[in-house]
């Protein structure tokens, strides 16, 4: 009669096939690595454990959270902030390269204490660990390197019904490596595989790879999102950073440009007789200027030709309302070398008038000119 029953066609096929189960699990062992010494990440929280003997006074600020236990946490630019020191970057130092810097930092804010450096919460480096197993969730690296076995003894062993066909999947930096878990308890060196930040472990025995690579796939979004959010708040930072750089760069042209149409308030020397320029020297902002200062700049400094170094005058008025007519002179004589340095340390005042005096000869050189043009002319009018 064949295979249908009769007026209904061909029987159709069934909505779902028992797996078969295979005969060997293949084993994929990830590359060997040395375990390395504990390095402090981001999250984990440090303690420093001191005699029992020393007191808040000798340490100051330091020991203020020490004393409640309640340690320092490693924030995300890698520092943590100790009172009365401020913030020492340790992320990515071993425990006793950090415990080197912390000593150095203390040493520098004139702290002394004796402490030894230790880590209460290790929350910078895990293992993730599902499927088959009792209690799924992460492990902690700590100092102490972490191995297969003792990490999934962590979460409780494994809940696999037959150890024949279960296995252990590892994933690590985007390859997926598999231990048949019969093999795993047999052999002692397949238990000591030392694990990695970042790790994913799936213990399957279902036969598939659907929920491993399920898992597997929650565990690299769940990275991804981490790295995003990350990658967001430095790009957060970076832009407060341009902002920030924008106004002060803004201030600091309209300040330039105020300075340039003489918009700001400012200070000034007055310069006459025999200088290249007459007029008014700025004081400079936020230091001091002195005579040298004024005498010898190049656009308004002494008229070399005419300038008698012997006479240079700084004269300066009282500041007093009351002595409103009063004031006070000094003459310095720099045609003696010995004396130019005192040019150098005699601070201007705002309003002082710097005089130089002219050479006898220039004063009889404009003399001279002076009166030529009107010996010429009673010369030329004689001839008439």
């Amino acid at each position: 009669m064949g295979g249908g029953l009769r007026g209904t066609g061909a029987i159709p096929e069934p909505s779902y096939t028992a797996q078969t189960r295979p005969n060997v699990l293949e084993t994929r062992l990830p590359p060997e690595r040395q375990p390395q010494p504990y390095k402090i990440g981001v999250g984990d929280v440090v303690l420093l454990a001191t005699p029992a003997g020393s007191s808040v006074e000798q340490l100051s600020g330091l020991l203020a959270a020490q004393n409640s236990r309640q340690g320092y946490t490693v924030q995300d630019d890698g520092s943590i902030a100790i009172p009365d020191v401020g913030r020492v970057a340790i992320a990515g130092l071993t425990l006793e390269e950090a415990e080197a810097t912390l000593f150095q930092s203390l040493v520098s804010a004139q702290i002394e204490p004796t402490f030894s450096l230790e880590i209460s919460q290790f929350n910078s480096k895990k293992v993730s660990i599902g499927g088959a197993v009792p209690k799924p969730g992460v492990v902690p690296i700590t100092l102490t390197p972490l191995y297969l076995d003792e990490a999934l003894a962590g979460v409780g062993g494994t809940t696999a019904a037959n150890m024949d066909y279960t296995s252990v999947r590892l994933y690590r930096d985007g390859t997926i490596y598999q231990i048949p878990l019969e093999a795993l308890y047999s052999n002692n060196s397949l238990q000591k595989i030392p694990l990695m930040s970042g790790d994913s472990i799936f213990v399957d025995d279902t036969y598939q790879l659907d929920q491993a690579s399920a898992y597997f796939t929650q565990q690299i979004q769940l990275a991804s999102y981490r790295q995003d959010a990350r990658t967001a708040a430095l790009s957060q930072l970076q832009t407060e950073v341009s902002l920030r750089r924008a106004m002060l760069e803004e201030a600091r042209s309209n300040y330039r440009a105020q300075v340039e149409f003489d918009a700001t308030d400012r200070d000034y020397v007055y310069l006459a007789g025999e200088v290249k320029k007459q007029g008014r020297f700025p004081l400079p902002l936020a230091r001091k200027a002195s005579l040298a200062d004024a005498i010898y700049e190049g656009a308004t400094g002494l008229a070399t030709t005419t300038a008698d170094p012997r006479h240079i005058y700084v004269l300066r008025g009282s500041e007093d309302p009351m002595e409103f007519d009063a004031l006070t002179a000094w003459q310095l004589d720099t045609s003696n070398v010995a004396t130019l340095t005192l040019a150098t340390r005699f601070e201007l005042r705002p309003n002082d008038i710097v005089f130089v005096a002219e050479q006898p000869i220039a004063r009889w050189n404009r003399v001279i000119n002076q009166i030529t043009p009107s010996i010429l002319s009673i010369s030329a009018n004689a001839v008439q």
